[in-house]
């Protein structure tokens, strides 16, 4: 699993104007199962992503598709976590430590 935290690297209008088609990215990738959680930090500053896929090159790959990275308007930063406990809701996530 991972958290991507996205750091914006322009102004708020320039986020803004691509703001519409980050959303209609995000819910893509929601429909592919790539994305958990998603929302705006506070202070606005960026956002933070939950997300899982096989392994980093592949959530790179997922990520090198945001309207905002083609933008110029944000930088990824990547954690990756094993997720040995969860809510219920989240037990199919759930990983073991090798």
């Amino acid at each position: 699993m991972f958290v991507l935290e996205l750091t914006y690297t322009a102004p708020l209008d320039a986020v803004d104007a691509v703001l519409p088609d980050h959303v209609t990215w995000l819910e893509e990738q929601y429909e592919k199962g790539h994305f958990l959680a998603s929302g705006r930090k506070n202070p606005r500053d960026g956002g933070v992503i939950l997300a899982v896929a096989k392994d980093r090159a592949r959530i790179e790959e997922i990520t090198a598709g945001d309207p905002f990275v083609a933008a110029g308007v944000c930088a990824y930063r990547f954690t990756e976590f094993v997720a040995t406990k969860t809510a219920p809701e989240l037990e199919r996530y759930r990983e073991t430590l090798g």
